[in-house]
């Protein structure tokens, strides 16, 4: 297969966040038939190693998607399916532009490729694994940024699980009902984000939350209101600070979290970071640098790794999720381009 056709069939194969062994195998099988040492670890990530020396540069990307199929097509240029941005079409890139360091005789660095289980999930199962598996002197993670752009750091992230339950109560009597209450705990959970971001104008500095889910019933006896909040966290924002603020704010109500993972930025000039900027020179783009407003493994590995680090991947993050997600091949091959040399600076 060339690289659209493989990127293809494996956007045909379904890979939902806690259910990636087919993808995996996929992956695994075709990174063998390079001659690569490649296999299944246990957390279920696929994972290739090649190179014998030299600096360990780990190209970390996840084969995991959101739920919802788009069908997988090829129409004027573009290519549809779930994961082509989000995030199977960066992994792709990956095993691509290491297959072409790899047979053009100009890879001196030892590779790891680890496309990773269970991103999406918020888990984050398979680069935790990885996170204490590996060492490396350079990573780049794989989501989506377009080919010509640099991505140095995620927001945190916090969610937030609420469920308030009271004795049920006529309509006209003085008790709030239940989705009431609920409701003025997200109230005052914006309250404290917008008193937060006075004066900060960019998004990566602002304390960002969003409403998630909503349910609330009764069986006559007992009312009940719950809500999922999700908040994106600046890099002051501690997660386990914010949960006992978010704990005071919702009185008597049951709040448990989950997914907590504070922000990370990594510094613009690093070896890896000069690199890509030279890469995308050479192929005629204009580098720039990103700070995004969502979570990623970076957020996982970096401050753990401390190694210069950075996101790279073709695809339009906005497409993320979305049922219109699509990438552009001419975009894809040109990363490729870029990475490969990337690697062979290395």
């Amino acid at each position: 297969m060339n690289e659209t056709a493989f990127l293809e069939a494996l956007l045909r194969i379904p890979s939902l966040s806690g259910d990636e062994a087919a993808a995996a195998e996929f992956l695994v099988a075709q990174m063998r038939s390079f001659g690569w040492e490649s296999f299944v670890d246990p957390a279920g990530n696929a994972v290739a190693q090649l190179g014998d020396h030299g600096p360990q540069l780990v190209l970390l990307g996840h084969i995991d998607t959101v739920a919802g199929e788009v069908p997988v097509r090829i129409a004027d240029g573009l290519l549809y399916g779930r994961g082509a941005v989000d995030a199977k079409g960066p992994f792709a890139t990956f095993i691509w532009a290491a297959r072409r360091v790899q047979e053009a005789g100009r890879l001196h660095c030892r590779l790891v490729l680890v496309g990773a289980t269970e991103e999406e999930a918020a888990s984050s199962k398979g680069a935790h694994f990885a996170r204490d598996r590996y060492a490396p002197d350079l990573c780049v993670i794989g989501e989506p940024g377009g080919w010509d752009r640099i991505t140095l750091g995620y927001k945190g992230r916090l969610q937030v699980h609420y469920r308030h339950t009271q004795p049920s109560a006529h309509s006209a009597g003085e008790l709030q009902a239940a989705p009431q209450q609920m409701v003025a705990f997200w109230q005052a959970v914006e309250s404290y984000c917008a008193a937060y971001n006075q004066g900060r104008s960019k998004l990566f500095e602002q304390l960002i939350p969003s409403l998630r889910q909503v349910a609330s019933g009764g069986d006559g006896m007992q009312d009940w209101a719950a809500a999922t909040i999700g908040l994106r966290l600046p890099e002051r924002i501690d997660p386990a600070d914010l949960a006992a603020t978010l704990r005071d704010l919702a009185g008597s109500a049951e709040v448990q979290f989950s997914g907590a993972c504070p922000a990370f930025r990594s510094p613009r000039a690093t070896p890896l970071a000069n690199a890509f900027v030279r890469a995308i020179r050479n192929h005629g783009g204009n580098p720039t640098f990103l700070h995004k407003t969502g979570t990623a493994d970076m957020n996982v590995v970096g401050p753990a790794w401390r190694c210069p680090i950075v996101a790279y991947g073709p695809g339009d993050s906005r497409l993320d999720h979305t049922p219109d997600e699509h990438i552009a091949i001419a975009e894809y091959l040109r990363a490729i381009d870029v990475l490969a040399d990337v690697i062979a600076m290395h």
